[in-house]
C-alpha cells in the first residue's frame, strides 16, 4: 500500500530571504577569498579561521531560512546536537574553499577536488540538518532528487573556484560588480542545492513530532537571528582586521620610491587643504595673499611702469536671512554656487578667493586700469544677481563690492584694506553696487580700526556710561520708566555717536561683550534705586547678535538674580528689522524671554516691513513708533494718518505704543489726541546721567504709575 505524505508548502517571500542570505554569504566568500590570498601566511590563516566562521555561519544560516519557509501540518523541531554538528560542517567546508582559493593557480585536479569536498561539504551541512529533524517517522527521500542536488552543489563549488580566480583579472568599480554578478549566481546556485534536496524529502502524512524540548517555533527564529548576527558582527571584525593588516603590509611592502610617492601625494594634499576653501574648493585667504604678493611682485618688476591689477572684494547682501530661514546646507549651496559663478567669469590669470564666511575676493591682473576694474566689477554684480536654486526653491542675493587699482589707490600693503574699506562704502550706499576706493576711505577705514582697538578696554577704564531718558505717561505726565542709552566719552575725542561706535562693535565682535556690560550696568542702577525706595523700568536695547546668543536668557536672568531685580522691571527692545532678520529664531527667543518676566518692546517701528499681526505672535507688550514719523506729525498728513493708524490697531491687539523723539507741544498734543500711551523725547528730558535724573527731579513716579 502506498505511504501517503504530509501536504507541504513555502513561503515565497521567505525563500527569497533565504536566496538573498545565500547570496551576501557569497558576496563575503569572494572578498575574504580575496583577502586570504593578499596576505602573509600567519595572517592567511587568522583569515582562513575568521573567514570560515562567516562564510560557514552565512551557509548555514541560509539552510535554516530555507527550513523556515517550509510549512507541514505539524510543528517540527530540531535536535540541538545534530543542529551543531551541521554548522561545524558548514565551517569545515568554508575552511577548505578558502584554503583553495589561497592557492596561485588552479589546476584542473585541484578544481575537481575541491568541487567535490566543497560539494560534498555542503551536502553534509545540508542533510545533517535534515537528520536533525526528530519525527516519529523517517523521511523518505527521492534518490535521483537527492543525486541531483548533491550534483549541484558540486557544480556550484566549481563555479565559485573558477568565478574567483577569473576575478583576479579585474580590478576597481569592475571587480564589484563582477563579484555581484557572481555572488548572485552562487547564491541561486546554493539555493538550487537547498531546495532540491527539500524537493527530495518526503514526509509519512502518520509522522509526528517527538522533539518537545528542541530547537522549535520562535527558538529556531531566535538562533537564525543570532546566526545573522553572528555573520554580521564577524564580517565587520575580519574588515577592521582587513584594514590594520593591510596597513601593516603596505607599509612593509612598499619600496623607498612608492613611499616618496605616497609622501609627495599626502604633501600635496595637505597643501591643498591648507590653502583651499572645504566647501567651494576656491582659494583661501592664505593662498590668496601669496599668490597677490607675487603678482604684485610682478607688477612692480615692470617699473618705471608698472603693470596694474585689481582686487575687488565682495559681500554677498542678504544672506544671512537665507542661511538662517532654509538652514546652513541651503547656505553653502548658495555659496558652492557663487564659487562657480565666479570661475566662470574669471579670466585665465585671474583668482577668486572665499576669505570669510559670505565674503569673497577676485585677483584681476594685467588690466588697463580703473576702466576696466569697473567693467569686471559689473560683470560679478550682474553674475552673482542671477537667482539661486536651491532644493525646493530659488532665491536672489545682491552684492557690495570694493574695487581697488594698484598701483593707482596707494601702497600695497594697503590694498587689501582699502578694498575692504570700500566695500563698505558700498553696502552703506544701500549695496547691489560696486564703489571704487577713493583715499577718503582709507581714512574712514583706518578711523575704525583706530577706533574699535579703543573701544576694546572702553568699559574697563571707565569710559562707557549708560545715560537714561525718562518715558512719560501722556495722560498724568508721571515718568513710566527709563530707556537706558549706553555712551563712549573717548579720552581724546571727547564724546562719540552711537552711530559711530555701535556698527564698529558689531563689525569686530564686540557687541556681545559691550551688551553684557550694558545689562550688568542696568540692572545695578535699578538695584540701587530700589535701595532708595524708587520702583521703576528701565528698557534696554538687544542686538542681533545677542538675540542669536543660546544662553541669552540664562545671562539675563544671572544678571537679574544677582542684583535682586525683578524681571518684570526690566524691558528688551529690539528693532523692527531684527525682528523680522530670522522670524522662527527670533519668536522662539522671544517666547522665552516672555517666560523669564521681562517685558518685551518692538522699536523703530514703521521703518521694517513686518505686521501687526506677526508682531502680535511674538508676544511683545510695546512698540514704539520711529522719530522719523513723530517729527513730520505737525506738518504731514500722510504722518499722522499712518501714526494714528498704528495706535488704534496696536490698542486693538492689546499692545501700548510709545512714541520716541518728541521735541514740540504741537508734536505731544497731536499724539496724546490720539491716545498713544507713553512719550518719549526732548520735550521732556534729555538722556542723562541717573545723578541728572534725580537732581532734575524726573524720578518722581510711583510703582502704580504704570497702569494708569
Amino acid at each position: 500500500m502506498p505511504t501517503a505524505f504530509m501536504n507541504q508548502h513555502y513561503d515565497l517571500g521567505v525563500v527569497a530571504l533565504s536566496m538573498l542570505v545565500a547570496a551576501y554569504a557569497s558576496y563575503v566568500a569572494l572578498d575574504l577569498a580575496r583577502r586570504v590570498r593578499n596576505t602573509d601566511s600567519r595572517s592567511s590563516i587568522l583569515w582562513t579561521v575568521g573567514g570560515a566562521l562567516v562564510l560557514g555561519s552565512g551557509i548555514w544560516s541560509m539552510h535554516f531560512v530555507g527550513m523556515l519557509a517550509m510549512h507541514l501540518p505539524i510543528e517540527v523541531g530540531y535536535d540541538p546536537l545534530t543542529t551543531l554538528l551541521s554548522w561545524i560542517a558548514a565551517v569545515v567546508v568554508s575552511i577548505v574553499a578558502l584554503r583553495l582559493a589561497a592557492r596561485d593557480t588552479l589546476r584542473p585536479a585541484s578544481l575537481t577536488a575541491g568541487s567535490l569536498a566543497m560539494g560534498g561539504g555542503i551536502c553534509a551541512m545540508h542533510y545533517i540538518g535534515m537528520a536533525a529533524l526528530q519525527l516519529s517517522l523517517p523521511v523518505i527521500w527521492q534518490p535521483w532528487l537527492v543525486a541531483l542536488s548533491i550534483a549541484i552543489a558540486c557544480v556550484a563549488s566549481a563555479s565559485a573556484l573558477l568565478i574567483f580566480f577569473g576575478m583576479r583579472k579585474l580590478h576597481g568599480l569592475r571587480a564589484r560588480g563582477a563579484q555581484v554578478v557572481a555572488a548572485l549566481v552562487m547564491g541561486l546556485a546554493i539555493g538550487g542545492m537547498h531546495y532540491t534536496g527539500m524537493a527530495a524529502a518526503h514526509f509519512p502524512a502518520d509522522a509526528i513530532c517527538l522533539s518537545v524540548d528542541g530547537l522549535a517555533g520562535r527558538s529556531l527564529d531566535t538562533m537564525v537571528v543570532l546566526a545573522s548576527v553572528i555573520l554580521l558582527s564577524l564580517t565587520l571584525f575580519t574588515s577592521l582586521l582587513d584594514a590594520r593588516l593591510h596597513a601593516k603590509a603596505s607599509r612593509l611592502a612598499s619600496s623607498l620610491q612608492s613611499v616618496n610617492a605616497q609622501l609627495q601625494d599626502a604633501n600635496a594634499e595637505l597643501q591643498r587643504l591648507a590653502f583651499m576653501d572645504p566647501l567651494t574648493d576656491l582659494a583661501n585667504r592664505a593662498l590668496f595673499e601669496e599668490r597677490l604678493a607675487r603678482a604684485l611682485d610682478r607688477a612692480d618688476r615692470k617699473s618705471p611702469d608698472p603693470a596694474r591689477l585689481a582686487v575687488l572684494f565682495i559681500d554677498l547682501d542678504g544672506f544671512k536671512p537665507i542661511n538662517d530661514s532654509y538652514g546652513h546646507g541651503e547656505g553653502d549651496a548658495v555659496l558652492c554656487q557663487v564659487a562657480a559663478r565666479l570661475r566662470a567669469i574669471s579670466r585665465n590669470n585671474d583668482m577668486p578667493a572665499r576669505v570669510g564666511g559670505d565674503e569673497f575676493v577676485l585677483l584681476a591682473e594685467d588690466i588697463g586700469g580703473v576702466p576696466d576694474a569697473r567693467a569686471t566689477a559689473a560683470r560679478v554684480l550682474q553674475a552673482l544677481a542671477q537667482p539661486y536654486q536651491l532644493s525646493s526653491r530659488q532665491v536672489t542675493l545682491s552684492c557690495s563690492i570694493g574695487v581697488v587699482v594698484y598701483p593707482d589707490h596707494g601702497h600695497r600693503d594697503v590694498l587689501m584694506t582699502s578694498a575692504d574699506a570700500a566695500m563698505y562704502a558700498a553696502k552703506r550706499a544701500g549695496g547691489s553696487t560696486y564703489t571704487v576706493f577713493e583715499p577718503q576711505m582709507h581714512v574712514d577705514a583706518r578711523r575704525q580700526m583706530e577706533l574699535q582697538q579703543a573701544l576694546r578696554g572702553a568699559a574697563e577704564r571707565g569710559e562707557l556710561a549708560l545715560h537714561y531718558q525718562p518715558k512719560i505717561d501722556s495722560q498724568s505726565g508721571r515718568t513710566l520708566g527709563l530707556e537706558a542709552l549706553l555712551r563712549w566719552t573717548h579720552p581724546q575725542l571727547g564724546a562719540v555717536s552711537p552711530g559711530v561706535f555701535i556698527p564698529i562693535a558689531e563689525r569686530f565682535g564686540l557687541i556681545i561683550a559691550i551688551g553684557d556690560w550694558v545689562i550688568e550696568q542696568a540692572c545695578r542702577q535699578l538695584a540701587a534705586w530700589a535701595r532708595e525706595g524708587i520702583t521703576l523700568c528701565v528698557a534696554i536695547n538687544l542686538s542681533a547678535h545677542q538675540l542669536r546668543l543660546p544662553d541669552l536668557i540664562e545671562r539675563l536672568r544671572q544678571a537679574l538674580q544677582r542684583h535682586g531685580v525683578a524681571a518684570r522691571q526690566l524691558i528688551c527692545e529690539i528693532t523692527e528689522t531684527v525682528a523680522m532678520e530670522d522670524t522662527e529664531a527670533t519668536e522662539r527667543t522671544l517666547q522665552q524671554l516672555g517666560e523669564l518676566g521681562v517685558e518685551l518692546s518692538i522699536d523703530d517701528f514703521g521703518t521694517g516691513y513686518s505686521s501687526l499681526a506677526y508682531l502680535r505672535k511674538l508676544r511683545v507688550q510695546q512698540l514704539k513708533i520711529d522719530h522719523g514719523f513723530v517729527r513730520d506729525l505737525a506738518d504731514s498728513a500722510d504722518a499722522r494718518a499712518v501714526v494714528s493708524a498704528v495706535v488704534q490697531l496696536a490698542h486693538a491687539l492689546g499692545l501700548r505704543v510709545v512714541a520716541e523723539g518728541v521735541e514740540t507741544p504741537e508734536q505731544r498734543a497731536i499724539l496724546v489726541d490720539m491716545g498713544c500711551d507713553e512719550l518719549q523725547g526732548f520735550y521732556f528730558a534729555k538722556p542723562m546721567s541717573a545723578q541728572a535724573l534725580a537732581s532734575a527731579g524726573l524720578l518722581d513716579c510711583s510703582p502704580e504709575s504704570r497702569n494708569q
